[in-house]
Order: structure tokens, then sequence, then C-alpha cells
């Protein structure tokens, strides 16, 4: 498992939505579901400041019982942010999401955000791998490979 994430972000592109904070919770939701995404990028002046989740919808505007229209996403997203390179392998990713107990991670080289990297993304490689794995092995039994 020392494919890098950037091998991953080749396969499903590396567009990211993001939004700045100053945007109400209801526009962000409306962004998120206008491209269908579970999250969005938070950048002020060029630079990453949040990550705003279907989770944080959930616990800190719904599960808060706070007015979506009034609220700024600043107010509610997740700060902090972890990010990570490039180069950082699949393996590594799966760690962090356990660790950290999220499903998204931004992808940044040199100070700029290159992608977006979700459970999901991991999970779909994942599945392709052994997919691919059974595939060979099945061929080899079969007598299909020659070693």
């Amino acid at each position: 498992m020392e494919t890098p994430v950037s091998a991953l972000m080749e396969r499903k592109g590396s567009a990211v939505h993001a939004v700045t904070s100053a945007i109400t919770v209801a526009e962000a939701v409306a962004e998120m579901n206008k491209h269908r995404i579970g999250s969005i990028v938070i950048i002020d002046s060029g630079r990453i400041v949040g990550i705003f989740t279907e989770r944080d919808v959930l616990r800190r505007v719904v599960g808060a019982d706070i007015d979506p229209k009034s609220t700024r996403v600043a107010d509610v997203m997740t700060r902090n942010v972890h990010m990570i390179p490039s180069h950082t392998t699949v393996e590594q990713t799966m760690v962090l999401f356990a660790e950290r107990r999220c499903r998204h991670l931004p992808v940044v080289d040199d100070g700029e955000l290159k992608g977006l990297i979700s459970i999901g993304d991991i999970s779909r490689w994942m599945a392709d791998s052994s997919r691919a794995e059974a595939d060979h092995l099945k061929s080899y039994i079969a007598g299909g490979l020659t070693v």
C-alpha cells in the first residue's frame, strides 16, 4: 500500500469546492448540495482556514438549533484542519482518518491546495485494488499466467 494519494487524485480529479468563511451556513449547504459533496473547504485570503462538513451541519447547526440563514459558516466550521501532502500513502491516510475521526483531508503541496481526499476515495481504491488482486490470482491459478 505504498500508493500515494496523488495516484487516487489523478483518477478522481483535483476539483475542490471552496467558499469563504463569511457566507452563511445556508449558502454553504446550498453549494454542497449543488455539487453533491459532503464537505467544502473554507478559504480566506488564499489560505485554508477550515472545512465545513455534513457532520458540522448535524452537530453544530441542527443539533444546536442554530438558524442556518443568519449564522456564518465561520462560526460552525471545523478549524485546525489536518492537511496532507500528495506523497502521503493510502495506508497513512487510512490511519489519519481513523485517528482523527474525519472523512475528508485537503491535499496541500507547498502551500497550494491540490485536492481533497475522502474516506470514500480510499474505500473505492481499496475495493478496486482487492478486485484486481483477486482477478490476478484467479488467472494465475487457472494457468493463465506464467511466472
